[in-house]
């Protein structure tokens, strides 16, 4: 008998160095899914470009501002009639009755210049912005030795104009437009080939209040920047400590039943509800139930507080369950007691995914709008609040209205004034700026807390 011998079919050679046509399928799978990647993100830097092109082009023009240049007098007849020199008497002159005197000046200067123009007073004083007047009264209220003297001013020209030097503003817009004139905006052209209007850098856009319908060349982002500083004050204090402390609990004290089970779940669901629902609830109890006053700082802080401490409690608790067990186990071993381990290692290592999460939830705080409307914030507010008032003796937060930084922004687009787009544009400018300040700090936190362990 002879033993059977099973040869094995013949296999095709395979070679390390040459990709068979499966490998070759994964390899172009993976250079599309690749290429889908880089896609993406060609796209979100596209859309990010496109973005940031936009509002650099409508609102760094909000940063400049028109002003014409001229010697005003004060006359004595008009603004002081009875000579006494005293404010209170003076007061009773109103910005309509100083208007004229910008006008009557304005017309004889360019009389004694020579320059010719087709328009009487009435014409150019509309030129001049409606803000001046109230300018050149607070000015002669505070120094009433002015009154009788010729001095040189700096004022404020209208919205058209400054519009018109802008590039918002054309001679064949101005044919169709009732509020400004050709001959206006010819004047101005002549005016600044002087040298005696000019367009220059804006400080009061950042310091001054915001402005009437009328009025968007004196607008401004004071009251705004204040009001938004002082609730990122109130969300500091209150969610910070609350937040982490609430993290502590749950993650490194609090047993695991059922009822922090809800807990958590809740948590989960309100860093999810829309933020117009915090606003709702804030007009429930702070305004309606416990009567502060409406659009006060402390009021739009306390409502964002609730909208982000959801955020900051899941942040952290990320950040202290990403501290590795053996941190814990060795000082436990070594005699620490639970709060001691926490306080003394834990914490610490886990602060710069608590710093960044409180960023985060800072920032979100920072650009909210619905909620804030809800409680009133969208009114129209000339007033700084409470802690830069100094007539007002009422606790500093709770006593006058104050607006923000988003609601501004939304309270300039609903305007009909073209030129109020240009300043919600610099609005959003002032609004990255501050979010691009917040990101830095916490980044400068983080690697401080990441050196030192």
């Amino acid at each position: 008998m002879t033993d059977a011998v099973n040869t094995p079919a013949a296999t095709p050679e395979r070679s390390l160095f040459a990709a068979d046509a499966r490998t070759s399928r994964r390899n172009r799978s993976e250079k599309r899914f690749r290429a889908y990647g880089m896609a993406a993100v060609g796209i979100g830097i596209l859309a990010l470009i496109v973005l940031l092109i936009s509002i650099l082009g409508n609102g760094l023009s909000a940063f400049k501002q028109t002003y014409i240049s001229y010697p005003l007098e004060l006359t004595e007849e008009r603004l002081d009639p009875d000579g006494n020199r005293d404010p209170g008497e003076m007061a009773r002159v109103t910005t309509f009755g100083y208007l004229p005197v910008l006008a009557m000046s304005l017309e004889a200067w360019l009389e004694a210049e020579g320059i010719e123009h087709e328009m009487g007073g009435r014409e150019l004083a509309a030129m001049l912005s409606e803000e001046a007047p109230a300018q050149i009264r607070a000015m002669v209220l505070a120094n009433p030795d002015l009154i009788g003297q010729t001095i040189d001013v700096q004022i404020l020209l209208g919205g058209r104009i400054d519009g018109f030097f802008k590039g918002r503003v054309t001679m064949e817009t101005a044919e169709r437009d009732r509020n400004v004139s050709v001959n206006q905006l010819l004047l101005a052209q002549t005016l600044a080939e002087r040298g005696d209007v000019v367009t220059r850098f804006n400080w009061d856009f950042i310091t001054w209040p915001d402005a009437s319908g009328s009025r968007p060349e004196a607008a401004g982002l004071g009251v705004a920047i204040i009001g938004s500083l002082y609730m990122m004050i109130v969300v500091l204090v209150l969610a910070l400590p609350i937040g982490v402390a609430a993290s502590i609990y749950l993650e490194e004290f609090a047993p695991t039943n059922r009822l922090t089970d809800l807990i958590e779940v809740n948590i989960s669901n309100l860093a999810a509800v829309p933020s117009i629902v915090y606003g709702i609830l804030g007009l429930a109890v702070f305004i309606n139930f416990m009567e502060f006053n409406q659009s006060s700082p402390l009021v739009g802080g306390l409502v964002l507080t609730l909208m982000t401490l959801p955020t900051i409690i899941i942040a952290t608790r990320a950040s202290l369950r990403a501290v590795p067990p053996s941190i814990r186990q060795a000082a436990l071993g070594l005699g620490a007691s639970k709060m001691q381990s926490v306080f003394h290692h834990v914490l610490p290592l886990a602060m710069p995914g608590i710093l960044t999460g409180t960023i985060i939830g800072l920032a979100q705080a920072l650009g909210e709008t619905a909620p804030l409307l809800l409680i009133g914030m969208v009114a129209f507010v000339r007033e700084y609040p409470d802690l830069v008032s100094s007539h007002s003796n009422s606790f500093p937060l709770m006593g006058d209205g104050a607006t923000a930084l988003p609601v501004q922004v939304y309270s300039w687009t609903q305007r009909s004034d073209p030129a109020f787009v240009e300043r919600a544009s610099g609005a959003i400018i002032v609004l990255l700026i501050f979010l691009l300040i917040m990101n830095a700090i916490a980044i400068l936190l983080r690697r401080r807390f990441e050196r030192r362990w």
